[in-house]
């Protein structure tokens, strides 16, 4: 844990940003692993805080931890504005939930049916999390929490993490379905 931030702090400034915008969503520091995500079943934020300051420092830029944490709240609460669309998707959710979960990682990249899912899940995933942003910019520019040239590059490393992963699993499904393919032919 950062010598400055202490659990209390950080759960203190997520708190006051929340408030800053008006939006009253519960607050549970947990230890996850996940820097900060919003709990769409339960309705609430969580964050993880030596995640947080490692996400941070991941970063390699000169933002600081505190309006890192103010943008990734701003983010979070910009999923809990979008809340009824995430719950439309809960069925869906739980289906692919089930199978990555009744399937091995051997089998997830190996069977096209499955892999397929995978890429599904990353596409509902991209879309969420460019509706989050949105949501977050729009508030950002109600309320001023952060500087606009800040938001934009925690936004855009955010992004980066989530559209590297998929392009990774989409580049394994291609050649997947072009070795199935070639095996049918």
């Amino acid at each position: 844990m950062n010598d400055k931030y202490t659990e209390k702090n950080l759960c203190e400034l997520i708190s006051a940003t929340m408030q800053s915008v008006e939006m009253d969503v519960q607050l549970r520091q947990d230890n996850s692993g996940v820097n900060m995500s919003y709990n769409f079943i339960g309705d609430y934020v969580g964050f993880d805080a030596n995640r947080l300051i490692e996400a941070k420092e991941e970063m390699q830029t000169t933002i600081s931890l505190e309006v890192y944490i103010k943008t990734i709240t701003l983010h979070e609460l910009g999923h809990a504005i979008d809340r009824k669309a995430l719950l439309e998707t809960l069925d869906r959710t739980i289906e692919i939930f089930d199978a990555k979960r009744n399937n091995s990682l051997y089998e997830l990249y190996n069977r096209v049916d499955l892999l397929s899912m995978v890429i599904e899940e990353h596409e509902m995933n991209l879309i969420f999390e460019e509706i989050a942003w949105e949501n977050a910019q729009k508030l950002n520019e109600k309320f001023h929490i952060v500087e606009e040239k800040c938001f934009e590059a925690i936004k855009k490393y955010s992004l980066e993490t989530y559209t590297d992963l998929y392009h990774e699993d989409l580049n394994l499904y291609e050649k997947l379905v072009k070795e199935h393919t070639v095996q049918i032919a």
